[in-house]
């Protein structure tokens, strides 16, 4: 899966060079070196080898990395952007209140953002977008997702911009969240529905729905009593329609007479 970015990017490309030509593609064993050093670059936290065996050796992980195909020196497969996350069972995951989630149905699975980033100078080209639509995509292409959930740290908007621009709901502030370098700092909670997944009734929507819910019992029982009613005037219009035709001649005696017709009595 490869899309063509064109036109002059200074901060880009290699000298004499004007197009990149970006791959995406699974992160793979021989990526695990430089998927260690941009890690490090990029972020405070230090991450456990362990973790990036796991990735680059897909255990648990699902991962997709972006590469320039059109870099000299050997470096057109070499790594220079990443994303990689995981499924969780909704069950077990920290936003299981954000789902209305349905206990009998215990597979519900999410997606989780572990990480995400893009080396500096392939910054501003769409790269990241195009990582996250595949994690997007792949949640979707699982029948039991019902969504991609992440954290970003409370001063990183140029991410809070993007994850806002692609869709994805901030539903929750963590006060404290991430511990950097002795300090605390909040994380907001990203959250995007797939396969009809979505959040809970808030209280202005549960009152929007007791009301319609209201409004259509009064229609229907309007209708009914209306219908009622024309029934009892057809009714009415029959047994006056009768009577007429009933023959003199043939009543033993017009006084107290009862004539009994679909359920309607008239007397005389």
């Amino acid at each position: 899966m490869c899309w063509e970015l064109s036109g002059k990017y200074s901060m880009v490309k290699p000298k004499g060079s004007n197009q990149s030509k970006i791959c995406y593609r699974p992160i793979r064993p021989s990526d695990l070196d430089v998927l260690e050093r941009i890690h490090g670059r990029l972020f405070p936290i230090r991450y456990e080898s362990t973790f990036f065996q796991d990735v680059v050796n897909g255990r648990d992980i699902v991962s997709w990395g972006a590469v320039d195909l059109s870099r000299p020196n050997g470096q057109s497969d070499e790594l220079i952007g990443f994303v990689t996350a995981r499924i969780v069972l909704a069950k077990e995951s920290e936003i299981v209140d954000l789902l209305g989630y349905d206990s009998a149905k215990s597979d519900q699975t999410l997606v989780y953002v572990l990480t995400l980033g893009v080396v500096e100078a392939y910054r501003s080209l769409g790269i990241a977008s195009s990582l996250i639509r595949e994690v997007v995509k792949y949640a979707s292409s699982i029948p039991t997702c019902r969504a991609v959930y992440l954290h970003v740290i409370s001063f990183n908007i140029s991410a809070i911009n993007l994850y806002k621009k692609m869709s994805f709901k901030c539903v929750r502030r963590l006060q404290g969240f991430y511990f950097i370098t002795g300090q605390h700092y909040d994380s907001f909670l990203f959250v995007h529905y797939v396969n009809g997944g979505r959040s809970p009734c808030s209280p202005l929507e549960l009152l929007s729905a007791i009301i319609s819910y209201m409004k259509s019992g009064i229609k229907a029982v309007a209708a009914k009593l209306c219908k009622n009613e024309v029934r009892k005037i057809s009714r009415w219009e029959k047994c006056k329609e009768s009577h007429s035709l009933v023959s003199l001649s043939t009543i033993p005696n017009k006084r107290n007479m009862a004539v009994e017709c679909t359920g309607c009595e008239f007397i005389h």
